[in-house]
């Protein structure tokens, strides 16, 4: 055994090692795949002769039965007897077709063939004989032909043939069990080759097992370590992120009320002035001039479009609705608001929530970009806002009817949504999108409720649609 063992590291280290064993892989597989060949080929044989040799039995029992109903014909008289007779006539020709064709060929058989073919015809002739001749009523011809030994002539004949004939196939049969065992042998020194060199590659792999395994585990080991580093610094990187974006939405919160205020304090004051200047002026010019009235009413005009400009941008920069009515009558607003200018049938479903005053700020910029991407990419005829709670969570759904998109496909103008997402999960959200091209859009979101908010009164949302 002490040579094999120093033959292994040998052989392991080898460069002809793998192509040796899958030469004898390749040996051993031929040897079985020829011995698979033969063994089929002994058993398809070994069929054939067995239905050659129950044909030849069926052969003389057709014979036979064909002769006794004529026999029974003839002594009776009834035509009942003749059924054997008639069925046995087409078993014969089938016995002989294919017996002719299995034996025809063969130079040893097919002169026996011959004969027994000959014999079984001249059989069924002689008893086709012998009825004609009782049918047309000569009884002393048919009593001759049935008492001479012509029918036991042609039946040893068929008899004697036929035991020829199975004499060949007993030796076919024995030569092809010899094949067969001889197959089987080869084929089971096959197998233990295969078992001995099997066991042999198990012992390599068991030696190199245990090398392998340690080496693994480290491998694991280190990579669940580099894993875990990069989980935590994700983590921690995840949240840096969070507290980034809800640093920079208060921060663009509160810039938007500064410059909301700013426009409302300096902007405000300067308009109203500049409108109260307008009024002095016509009251104490437009009597001496139509022209120079004329052109003061369109100065004044033109201050008053200035003068609501500049609330709708207040308005854009900071609801004032939301603060003052609340969240749903600040949605009624808004919604009725955009279906006018847009001309889109909306219909809304607004039920009291109780949220955080950022929690409200964000749903209502929610309704918001969802509005006015309608405006600009859906194409839609309708649309739907709803808001409701349930369970502890406030639900909010703006869908549309209109074009729809592939949420699968990467769009590069998904700023929005992106953002929608990121302002809820600062809040403890989450954005739900469904869309497929032609089938609309819906934009669903999923909030906390909070027990410090207080849901809008029902006169809000009143004032609000009025």
């Amino acid at each position: 055994m002490r040579q094999p063992l120093k033959l292994l590291p040998l052989l392991r280290g080898s460069r002809f090692a793998f192509p040796l064993a899958a030469l004898v892989a390749l040996a051993f597989f031929m040897i079985s795949e020829s011995s698979y060949q033969q063994a089929t080929a002994t058993f398809a044989e070994l069929g054939t002769e067995g239905t050659a040799r129950t044909t030849i039995q069926v052969l003389w029992r057709s014979l036979t039965d064909a002769e006794t109903g004529q026999r029974g014909y003839l002594l009776t008289g009834r035509k009942e007897y003749l059924k054997p007779y008639t069925e046995a006539q087409t078993q014969v020709a089938q016995s002989l077709d294919w017996l002719n064709r299995y034996y025809g060929t063969d130079p040893a058989t097919a002169g026996l063939m011959k004969r027994v073919t000959l014999a079984s015809r001249d059989k069924l002739s002689e008893l086709a004989e012998t009825m004609k001749l009782y049918d047309e009523g000569k009884e002393e011809s048919w009593r001759a032909l049935v008492l001479s030994d012509i029918g036991k002539e042609q039946m040893d004949t068929v008899r004697s043939q036929s035991e020829q004939l199975l004499a060949i196939e007993s030796t076919r049969l024995a030569a092809a069990r010899k094949s067969l065992a001889q197959t089987l042998l080869l084929n089971r020194i096959g197998v233990t080759a295969m078992t001995a060199l099997s066991l042999l590659a198990l012992f390599m792999y068991l030696r190199q097992t245990t090398v392998v395994v340690r080496q693994r585990e480290e491998q694991r080991r280190i990579v669940q370590a580099e894993r875990d580093l990069l989980e935590r610094e994700v983590v921690r990187r995840t949240e840096q992120l969070t507290e980034l974006t809800r640093h920079l939405q208060t921060v663009r919160e509160d810039e938007r009320n500064h410059l909301a205020r700013e426009l409302h304090d300096e902007l405000g004051a300067l308009l109203t002035a500049a409108k109260l200047d307008v009024a002095r002026l016509k009251s104490r010019l437009g009597a001496l001039a139509p022209e120079v009235a004329e052109r003061l009413q369109h100065l004044n005009d033109g201050l008053n479009s200035g003068i609501a400009l500049k609330r709708r941008i207040i308005e854009d920069l900071r609801p004032s609705s939301l603060s003052n009515l609340g969240l749903v009558a600040a949605l009624e607003i808004l919604v009725r608001e955009w279906a006018q200018n847009t001309e889109i049938a909306v219909r809304s479903a607004l039920e009291p929530v109780r949220l955080r005053p950022s929690g409200e700020l964000t749903v209502y910029r929610l309704v918001q970009e969802a509005l006015t991407n309608i405006s600009k990419y859906a194409r839609a005829s309708q649309v739907a806002v709803e808001l409701s709670s349930e369970d502890g969570q406030v639900r909010v759904l703006v869908r549309d009817n209109g074009v729809g998109f592939d949420v699968n496909v990467p769009r590069t103008s998904a700023h929005g949504l992106l953002g929608m997402r990121y302002r809820l999960e600062t809040e403890g959200g989450r954005l739900i999108l469904s869309s497929a091209p032609g089938q609309g859009t819906a934009i669903e979101a999923q909030l906390p409720e909070s027990s410090e908010g207080q849901p809008a009164a029902p006169g809000h949302a009143a004032l609000a649609t009025a």
